[in-house]
């Protein structure tokens, strides 16, 4: 990419983002992420009856004295939150000088950085017609270099956008449930529905942000032309007009419409990302929804 992903000014902004999120994740989000296990933890829970093969070390001798009852105590554990960031790396995404391609590893190391600060694990998956490479999971603020250096490498193999096969061999591929944030402009011929179902129906937690750039519904072209398909090369003659220039504004907007429709339908949570849109106001907003606070 001409233009560099991670400059000073990018970093000095994840310090910010840094210093608000560890104000968000203060007190109600640490109860939220705490599980109840026998013999673990420094905080006592609870008591739960005692069953066979359970370690004799946690029985409560006492009340088994008093009251002739077997139980064992519970501690409080906090459970790590493993979220994985899935980033569209398509044909569709390198368009008008990859500002959406740009704009979607900006917004990526940005949550990563979150993720990696609050001591959670993140892992970071580009994709397109199927999964290009993968960052296995990483913890701790001080993994973000090496987050930063994995989104700087360019994927050019990346051709065209298939959601469901991509992101059913991501499912496949990782057997430990978490946050899913998927980062697209939702670009696909087949439809977005049947991959941000395999994440649901395999018990992810799907996030989708999608990408757009305004410059994209102000296509400078009159008269008749050739449109090539970026990602297939299908070619197309058409004469463009005033007229059917607002109708494809109309289908784009039809498109955003419909993935937010059906995230909020299923019980997805959803993001307009326009390249406008400072990355740090979207990962805020993120934030404030509860995508993180699991």
């Amino acid at each position: 990419m001409a233009e560099q992903l991670f400059d000073d000014q990018f970093l000095r902004r994840l310090e910010y983002l840094y210093l608000v999120s560890r104000k968000m994740f203060r007190g109600r989000l640490r109860a939220k992420r705490r599980t109840r296990i026998v013999g673990s933890g420094i905080e006592f829970a609870d008591y739960r009856d005692y069953v066979p093969g359970d370690d004799l070390r946690y029985l409560d001798w006492n009340i088994l004295a008093r009251m002739e009852r077997m139980l064992v105590r519970l501690f409080e554990e906090e459970e790590d939150l493993s979220i994985y960031l899935l980033i569209d790396c398509s044909r569709s995404m390198r368009t008008a000088g990859q500002e959406k391609l740009v704009y979607a590893k900006r917004l990526a190391a940005a949550l990563a950085f979150v993720g990696l600060s609050n001591l959670n694990r993140v892992s970071v998956i580009p994709f397109a017609d199927q999964l290009l490479d993968r960052l296995p999971p990483s913890r701790g603020p001080g993994q973000i270099f090496k987050v930063l250096r994995f989104l700087e490498r360019s994927h050019d193999s990346a051709t065209r956008t298939d959601l469901a096969v991509a992101l059913r061999s991501f499912v496949a591929q990782n057997r430990r449930r978490g946050v899913a944030i998927v980062i697209s402009d939702f670009y696909d011929p087949k439809g977005f529905e049947e991959g941000i179902n395999a994440l649901r129906f395999q018990k992810f937690e799907p996030i989708v942000c999608q990408v757009h750039d305004e410059t994209d519904l102000e296509p400078l072209l009159f008269g008749d032309v050739e449109l090539v398909d970026c990602e297939t090369g299908a070619r197309v003659e058409v004469t463009v007009t005033r007229e059917l220039i607002k109708r494809y504004r109309e289908v784009h907007r039809r498109l955003v419409s419909q993935v937010e429709q059906f995230c909020r339908a299923k019980g997805a949570m959803y993001f307009a990302a326009p390249v406008h849109l400072p990355f740090e106001d979207l990962v805020l907003a993120v934030l404030r929804s509860g995508g993180f606070l699991k």
